[in-house]
């Protein structure tokens, strides 16, 4: 285990915070929110119900693009993997993970390119 100031990633694919627009839904409910952080393998949310870990979930991701009007829009499947309380106010509000369990070779390689993008971004802020 490494010590002092260095931190390494653990995760097998790089994440960044953006806040993309993302709906949830299955035959039982329709979320519509946005993400915290996006990786091709997953994202992090926040939802206003509580749903059971390995909820499956049918995902669409508004994926910004750096041209005007050429979002694009990315549909996969998903399955709650953690579910947390928001405890930062009184409504109820859950942060979940979800895990992409089904998406396309395509959409997979969007998202990263968007992802490298936004880390080019931040790098050379």
């Amino acid at each position: 285990m490494c010590k002092g100031k260095y931190k390494f990633e653990k995760r097998r694919y790089p994440r960044v915070k953006r806040n993309i627009p993302l709906k949830l839904e299955n035959n039982d409910f329709d979320i519509v929110t946005e993400t915290k952080n996006i990786s091709c393998t997953g994202a992090y949310c926040l939802i206003d119900r509580y749903l059971p870990v390995l909820t499956k979930i049918k995902t669409r991701i508004l994926l910004p693009s750096r041209i005007k009007n050429k979002d694009q829009h990315i549909d996969c499947n998903g399955v709650v993997v953690r579910i947390e309380k928001n405890n930062n106010n009184l409504e109820n509000q859950y942060n979940i993970a979800i895990y992409f369990n089904e998406i396309s070779k395509k959409n997979t390689l969007l998202i990263n390119r968007f992802i490298k993008q936004q880390t080019e971004i931040n790098t050379s802020s």
